[in-house]
């Protein structure tokens, strides 16, 4: 009876030692799912107050249903530092180290509007940074080409992209203002950082019937967000769209 006895206890002990361990992991894994639930509804908030809504600039809403649904589902905070991850959904800019920064929700919801973007579409995208605008063009279009000139962002980003199962971009590290000559011609250029006057290679590269969207001006000037479009001829129109703050388009070093 004794070793009876002794036997139901160990087996109860282990039997409780199991059931506290199941709900050690069953409580241990609650705040992930409240956090996933957590971002889910601030990018919801996101798309419905900054984004799909007029703004209180004055600046045009963004109204492509298939760009909405884009920003709904990349994660944005997966795509800034660790210490910047309560400010991802906030209506500004962030900053992702060495002097660049991901850009306003609103404003890549702008550009990538303005791109109209179709699901056969080849895309070039000027600037890589964390990878936030290649990630939210791969949802939209067949393939995505995506130049960084800062070597570690453009490493990280790559890895980045690749963890989180973005197979159709891919990432090179280079001088942005020569475009990616072996890859074109593109459907939309997507420059993310403002070069001082558009880049002669980039409209080269840019497909007949091509859309691309960049920020133009110097550092301590105006800058403006430009459409150009290049028609079934050839020929290239320019629209400015909206006044604009962006970091400088950095041009490689010059080979001797």
């Amino acid at each position: 009876m004794a070793r009876l006895l002794l036997r139901s206890a160990c087996l109860f002990s282990i039997f409780s030692l199991l059931l506290s361990i199941g709900v050690h992991l069953r409580l241990s894994a609650i705040p992930v799912q409240v956090d996933e639930e957590k971002f889910k509804r601030l990018r919801e908030e996101m798309v419905r107050t900054q984004i799909a809504d007029e703004r209180w600039t004055g600046a045009p809403a963004v109204r492509d249903a298939r760009v909405l649904q884009a920003m709904r589902e990349v994660p944005r905070h997966l795509f800034v530092p660790q210490e910047m991850v309560p400010h991802a959904y906030e209506d500004r800019p962030l900053p992702i180290g060495l002097g660049q920064t991901i850009s306003q929700p609103y404003i890549v919801a702008k550009m990538t509007e303005l791109a109209a973007p179709r699901k056969t579409d080849r895309a070039l995208e000027i600037g890589t940074g964390s990878g936030y605008q290649a990630a939210v063009l791969a949802k939209l279009v067949a393939e995505v080409s995506t130049i960084e000139i800062v070597e570690p962002l453009g490493t990280q980003a790559a890895a980045r992209l690749r963890a989180m199962g973005y197979r159709n971009v891919e990432v090179r590290i280079g001088d942005g203002y020569q475009g990616w000559p072996e890859k074109a011609p593109f459907d939309i250029i997507l420059v993310t950082a403002a070069p001082p006057e558009i880049p002669p290679k980039l409209v080269e590269q840019l497909k007949p019937g091509g859309r691309m969207v960049l920020p133009v001006g110097g550092r301590f000037e105006t800058q403006w967000l430009m459409l150009i479009t290049k028609n079934e001829k050839g020929e290239v129109r320019k629209r400015e769209v909206m006044p604009v703050a962006f970091v400088p388009m950095v041009p490689g070093k010059k080979k001797d």
